[in-house]
């Protein structure tokens, strides 16, 4: 069967009975959204500050491949197994965006038997909180021509304009636009663009915020130009528009609470991308899934390059996390792409290609224990088509980094599948009780934050940039040097060439562009050609997606 049609066969129980169930939550502290889905209140969220936390554990991945790693089938049914052996636990996952549903990905909500339910309402919509990131920030790009439309009181520079508009929606076309075009009654004539949802600031100010508070604090700090003696910024808060920003997301805020097929409860909530975003839920569902459960496992987009750098270095630093250990995940086939196979090959057994593809494992496995200070369990994520050669080759190359291998079949059998994996993950969970080391110090220049990362993590010899990107970055040392950077490169290598796989050393990282994100309070700093609004392939997941006469949507993986 495929994933969506497992989906549709669960034995799903209501939400609020679940909720008392597990974790002790009345109806009254539920927002229900039908029956399966619903929100956890503000006021029982904070109730919950005298608990002692639980354990937090990260799931990330080897270097994406098109082979596929299960990152977030992995998170699911790891969770299932640790509940299964009697861990408390709780799964905190992000949110799919549309576009990668209806463009390459499909679905985004696990996969066979791990996955989270209801797996339509979850890739499709789910309970309004990207509709609602996407309004306030469409709303914040609207008062800002409708300012300079009213005498531009402000004098803010149309040539500084730096608040984007946004869609969730892969599409090129809106990459570059022209807007206020039909005369004096539509505005000014400019340049503008669209980004992502995913890659709104306002997603990851919901995704940092601690609390209403916070989060329209937050939000008055986004710059969102400049005047027009070149230097004084222009915030949102000057154009009051962060009241309305925030009410726009009263809802959105609050954490979303599911479940597995399992009838395990999962957060679902926040959807940043790790390859254009800081790639993690909201700090509120974890800290609030630390409270509830005495483990928690939450995954961190793309690779450990990226999800898992920016989980250690901008959400575990503003939120003072401590996580315990990590689940590196990886797939025979994906090892095997590194290694030089074609897709349509890697069913085939190809020992010397999994041995060379292997360095991208290593590398990720010591970036963690080296560069983090984490402790890793090395998660073999089992396909029908991996060899008994092949799994004891890798178990032989894991042996040789002194790191703890499980092959593990969630996918296939559920939590029942991964429970050799739970009871490694615990122990060494239990065992760790030092948090986690940054990868760079607070009091570094921007610039030297960047080259710590990509020379690090990455194996890069060296970071290049334009004058106009250093002297940026140079002028911005003063107020916002002590920000982390959030670097917006590829996920599919070490370097920012796509197609340069395994493990690459000596290449140049050429950072084309840097976005200040003061209200989210990080840099961000494109490299290469990743861009902020992806497009849609040549043949996209939305072709094959459709819904019969009786509802039942077909397509979505």
């Amino acid at each position: 069967m495929s994933d969506i049609e497992i989906a549709q066969q669960a034995k799903m129980k209501p939400i609020i009975g679940l909720a008392k169930e597990h974790f002790g939550i009345d109806a009254e502290h539920l927002d229900p959204y039908g029956h399966y889905k619903a929100k956890l209140s503000l006021d029982y969220v904070n109730s919950l500050g005298g608990k002692p936390d639980g354990k937090l554990i990260l799931v990330t991945a080897i270097s994406p491949t098109p082979a596929g790693e299960g990152k977030t089938t992995t998170t699911v049914g790891l969770g299932d197994a640790m509940n299964r052996i009697g861990k408390k636990t709780i799964m905190c996952l992000r949110e799919p965006s549309l576009g990668p549903c209806f463009g390459v990905k499909g679905g985004a909500a696990g996969g066979g038997h791990a996955q989270v339910v209801p797996m339509e309402d979850i890739n499709l919509h789910f309970t309004g909180d990207f509709h609602a990131i996407g309004v306030a920030h469409n709303l914040l790009s609207a008062l800002i021509d409708n300012h300079i439309n009213h005498g531009n009181a402000l004098g803010i520079d149309l040539r500084r304009i730096q608040w984007k508009r946004v869609v969730d929606m892969n599409d090129r076309a809106l990459r570059n636009i022209v807007l206020g075009m039909g005369g004096p009654a539509n505005g000014y004539l400019r340049e503008d663009g669209y980004d992502i949802v995913v890659a709104s600031e306002v997603m990851a100010i919901l995704c940092l915020a601690t609390d209403i508070t916070d989060l329209k604090e937050r939000l008055g700090r986004i710059v969102i130009g400049y005047k027009t003696d070149n230097k004084t910024p222009v915030y949102a808060r000057d154009l009051n528009a962060h009241g309305a920003m925030a009410a726009l997301l009263k809802d959105a805020i609050k954490p979303n609470l599911v479940q597995t097929l399992e009838n395990n409860i999962a957060i679902i909530h926040g959807g940043p991308f790790a390859n254009i975003a800081h790639g993690c839920n909201t700090v509120t569902a974890t800290k609030t899934a630390l409270k509830l459960a005495d483990y928690v496992i939450t995954e961190a987009g793309f690779g450990a390059d990226l999800g898992a750098e920016k989980f250690v270095d901008i959400k575990c630093r503003m939120a003072g996390l401590k996580p315990s250990a990590v689940v590196l995940v990886a797939t025979v086939r994906a090892l095997k792409f590194h290694g030089g196979v074609a897709k349509e090959d890697l069913n085939r057994e190809n020992l010397g290609a999994l041995e060379q593809g292997f360095t991208n494992l290593e590398r990720h496995y010591r970036n963690i224990t080296e560069h983090y200070g984490l402790p890793c369990v090395i998660c073999i994520n089992h396909f029908t088509f991996d060899t008994e050669a092949e799994l004891d080759l890798l178990q032989d190359k894991c042996r040789t980094l002194g790191a703890v291998c499980i092959a593990s079949k969630h996918w296939a059998e559920g939590g029942k599948g991964a429970e050799r994996l739970a009871h490694a993950v615990a122990e060494t969970a239990d065992r760790h009780l030092d948090g986690c080391r940054f990868v760079y110090d607070d009091h570094l220049s921007l610039w030297e934050k960047i080259e710590t990362i990509a020379t690090k993590l990455y194996g890069a010899a060296k970071v290049t940039a334009n004058a106009k990107v250093k002297a940026q970055l140079a002028a911005w040392n003063g107020d916002y040097g002590r920000f982390p950077i959030c670097i917006a490169k590829t996920q599919m290598s070490f370097s920012t060439d796509a197609s340069i796989k395994g493990a690459p050393s000596g290449h140049t990282v050429e950072i084309r562009e840097v976005r200040l994100a003061n209200g989210a309070g990080f840099i961000v700093a494109i490299a290469g050609d990743i861009m902020t609004m992806p497009g849609l392939p040549k043949v996209p997941a939305a072709e094959k997606i459709d819904i019969d006469e009786n509802g039942r949507i077909s397509g979505l993986f």
